[in-house]
């Protein structure tokens, strides 16, 4: 009779566990936009130039390892702030560039967070509400922002605009299409680990933001 009773027992264990994982991870994600959000803000009222791309790289990839090390401790919540913090410095000269170089800059802004805000809910709301599984897309991400993020590399060296904007473009895409593959993984239980989900999340939005910022200051900025 207990055997009758296992696969069930089963099925609701996994199911709190991908509950928690999930609202832990929405829960610190949030708190994660803010605290990025402030530490942008900061940024921009003290008008702090930005750190350039060898410190960005340095300080990205060191804290992302460190939150790796670190992501089945507590520590790994606060490595995970100063990640987000730290990407919250770099942007805010990003948006203080766009609001004086344009003079619709503020709108441009508004119109990234917009449309960040709602890629980030379609492709959620398809990861928690279809059936299909999107698993196969893991490779294939890796691959394309490995890919563009060397010819984002490129673009910056070279300073060739279509490239920047190819790029641009295909983070947008590849982004849209992380945010969608990583909650999946939640909601199947393939990502267990709030924190490196919060990270993943965090950077999909951060480099939708800023992809979409591109964009839209090429087609409508106004000098």
């Amino acid at each position: 009779m207990n055997q009758s009773y296992y696969p069930q027992t089963v099925q609701r264990t996994d199911a709190v566990t991908m509950n928690r994982v999930l609202r832990n991870t929405y829960l610190l994600l949030s708190m994660t936009l803010l605290f990025s959000a402030a530490m942008a803000g900061l940024s921009m009222a003290m008008n702090w130039p930005h750190p350039g791309l060898l410190i960005t790289l340095v300080g990205y990839f060191g804290l992302l390892f460190l939150t790796t090390k670190l992501r089945n401790s507590a520590w790994g919540i606060l490595s995970c702030f100063a990640l987000t913090g730290f990407m919250g410095i770099t942007l805010g000269p990003i948006i203080n560039a766009y609001t004086y170089a344009f003079a619709n800059g503020t709108e441009l802004v508004m119109m990234a967070m917009g449309g960040t805000a709602v890629i980030f809910l379609a492709m959620s709301g398809i990861a928690l509400t279809s059936k299909r599984d999107f698993s196969f897309m893991g490779k294939f991400l890796m691959i394309g922002i490995l890919v563009a993020f060397v010819a984002g590399l490129g673009a910056y060296f070279f300073q060739f605009q279509p490239l920047a904007l190819a790029v641009s473009a295909m983070f947008v895409m590849l982004m849209a299409g992380l945010i969608l593959w990583e909650t999946q993984q939640i909601v199947r239980g393939g990502e267990t680990n709030y924190i490196m989900a919060t990270v993943t999340l965090f950077v999909s939005i951060y480099n939708l933001f800023t992809s979409l910022l591109h964009l839209l200051g090429f087609a409508f900025g106004e000098d």
